[in-house]
């Protein structure tokens, strides 16, 4: 959309000052909780291919979410399990961000009064230096159970490593409700990090979308997840 990359780049300096709060400790909590807080899923979910920006949709087969030795990830290797004690894999590298050890939000950084943006804030929570790189895969929930997918941008990911404390983010945008009507009310978003499995339910934290079908349909699109240059560490 035409205001992405400037959404983008606004969101990305308010998520920097947004206090995070763990959310995906408790896999047994409700989808539904009123408030804005995410509630995490213990179900499985489909995690977004690293580095591809050329195939649409919510993201491929993720690594599995074990830390023994791993299935097979979206990029067709073999997945090593992390070494004890470390953030590293057996062969030296650093190990994907996990969905356990993220910390996920949703905040609503609408600025446009005919483009959304929601922002979804992966902050590093496991006490090591993990690796993120890709798209997530996103899914967004309707008040009357229906799956809303979206799709990718097509900007390139850039991968990047997040030590302990600091924290990555991508944006959601979707076009602003303005018929006067009600619209389509989503209550959710379905958030799988780059080559993972497990997912995370979130409360959806802005508005509806207009009702649209055929040639009009409502257009979602998300952002690769990138680094918040500026996410403190520690």
């Amino acid at each position: 959309m035409k205001h992405t990359r400037k959404a983008i780049a606004a969101a990305i300096g308010l998520v920097a000052a947004l206090s995070l709060t763990a959310c995906n400790g408790d896999d047994n909590a409700s989808a539904d909780n009123s408030t804005t807080s995410p509630t995490a899923s213990a179900d499985k979910g489909s995690g977004g291919s690293e580095g591809s920006d050329d195939d649409k949709g919510s993201g491929g087969s993720g690594t599995g979410t074990g830390t023994g030795t791993g299935n097979t990830g979206s990029s067709g290797e073999d997945a090593q399990g992390t070494a004890a004690g470390t953030g590293n894999n057996s062969d030296g590298e650093i190990d994907i961000c996990r969905t356990d050890e993220l910390e996920v939000n949703a905040t609503d950084n609408s600025t446009d009064e005919t483009e959304g943006v929601v922002t979804v804030v992966f902050k590093n929570g496991g006490g090591r230096d993990c690796s993120i790189n890709g798209y997530a895969g996103a899914d967004l929930t309707t008040s009357t159970g229906d799956t809303l997918s979206v799709s990718r941008n097509g900007e390139k990911p850039v991968p990047d490593i997040l030590k302990d404390g600091e924290s990555a983010a991508f944006n959601i945008t979707f076009p602003a409700n303005n018929t006067g009507g009600s619209g389509v009310r989503i209550t959710n978003v379905v958030v799988t990090p780059p080559n993972e499995t497990k997912h995370v339910t979130l409360d959806w934290p802005a508005g509806s979308l207009p009702v649209s079908d055929g040639e009009d349909a409502v257009k979602l699109e998300i952002s690769p997840v990138g680094k918040v240059s500026d996410s403190p560490a520690g």
